[in-house]
């Protein structure tokens, strides 16, 4: 096998762009490898490795992962949990394989695991539960957190004036919401807003299958992100670093040069009080020493497990704006968790999602040795 063929980014050439769908679909598009098997998929356009990542975009595994899964399942089915664990680094320079497993086809639940492989290695696992829609009876339980009162961008509708959106820019757009408890002392006291949608008008052929996966895909997004942000601890210690790790990027075709220059400019506003804060305690602790032991950088951060539990799965749009809460209870022993609230326009809980991860701060010194 040459150089050229190890390196392919995908299995397939990649067919032209289908401008009749919103990005995102062509993002997600999977390629069945009728070859290897009847459910066996691959990613048909090449992933997204964002800066700072050591791999892919974990959104884009769990997405088409959900994506490949719901092709085995009966339409009357929906999907209502998925339970994912992220093994190795995806490189984005590499064909994925989906292999999904039909674990079980009950009357009510059907079960699947998909199991995302590169090289022939697992580098990412799910399992997912799907249940038949209206199962549950006339009479039900219902409850449901109440969408925070945020008010949603008021602009047109997708498929209007937005029609030549998918021209240029990433697959979602998303803008800040504000943060709860801002200036709270205590890290578990604060909530994380954003609003989010994905670019131009999901296509009537991609059924509700497309906007749940477009869901999927933006649920990692910021979400790790929560443990450090509460702390008012930079991802990333300057702007300079971004620009370097941008520029580093294997595969920036989900970026364009807008994406780029906003990314820059929430850096900047969201941390030039952390960074100001810190140079002002730098000069105070100058004279005692405790500078660099008072400053905390990121060292590390990388999603370990996902979880998303899906409430109303048909009863959103992911291209109309979406109000997404975040938080974290809880971080320590080198790991963090945080939790995720989704409301749709209507102001529906469509889903709730965890994740936990290692955070890690910058130490300045080596670990004792336990010899």
């Amino acid at each position: 096998m040459t150089d050229n063929m190890t390196k392919r980014v995908t299995l397939l050439d990649p067919p032209p762009r289908d401008d009749s769908k919103a990005l995102i679909e062509n993002v997600l598009d999977l390629t069945p490898v009728v070859d290897l098997g009847p459910d066996v998929f691959t990613n048909t356009r090449a992933l997204w490795h964002p800066p700072g990542a050591r791999g892919i975009y974990g959104g884009a595994a769990i997405a088409q992962s959900l994506s490949a899964a719901m092709r085995t399942v009966p339409a009357d089915f929906a999907v209502h949990s998925m339970h994912c664990y992220f093994v190795l680094a995806g490189d984005s320079e590499i064909p994925i394989l989906y292999h999904v497993e039909r674990v079980r086809d009950g009357r009510s639940f059907v079960t699947r695991t998909v199991q995302a492989r590169q090289r022939g290695r697992p580098i990412f696992t799910t399992t997912l539960s799907f249940s038949r829609v209206g199962s549950g009876g006339e009479k039900t339980i219902n409850h449901a957190v109440p969408k925070p009162d945020v008010s949603l961008p008021d602009d047109a509708e997708p498929g209007t004036v937005r029609a030549l959106s998918n021209a240029g820019g990433g697959p979602f757009e998303s803008k800040k919401a504000g943060i709860v408890n801002r200036h709270s002392p205590n890290p578990e006291d604060k909530k994380v807003r954003r609003v989010v949608r994905a670019r131009g008008h999901i296509s009537e052929e991609g059924g509700y299958q497309a906007h749940l996966s477009a869901l999927a895909y933006v649920t990692d997004s910021y979400f790790i992100g929560t443990v450090s942000r509460v702390h008012d601890i930079p991802r990333f210690s300057s702007p300079r670093e971004l620009q370097k790790l941008l520029k580093a990027l294997k595969n920036p075709s989900d970026l364009d040069d807008e994406d780029i220059a906003k990314a820059l400019q929430e850096l900047k506003e969201e941390e030039a009080a952390e960074l100001r804060r810190r140079l002002e305690g730098a000069l105070n602790d100058a004279t005692s020493g405790k500078a660099k032991e008072n400053q905390k950088e990121v060292g590390m951060m990388v999603s370990l497990d996902h979880s998303i539990y899906f409430h109303n799965p048909r009863a959103f749009r992911a291209d109309e704006w979406m109000l997404i809460e975040m938080e974290s209870p809880w971080a320590g022993e080198g790991r963090g968790l945080a939790i995720q609230k989704i409301w749709s326009k209507d102001g529906l809980l469509i889903a709730t999602c965890t994740q936990e991860g290692v955070v890690r701060l910058k130490q300045e010194k080596p670990p004792i040795s336990k010899i």
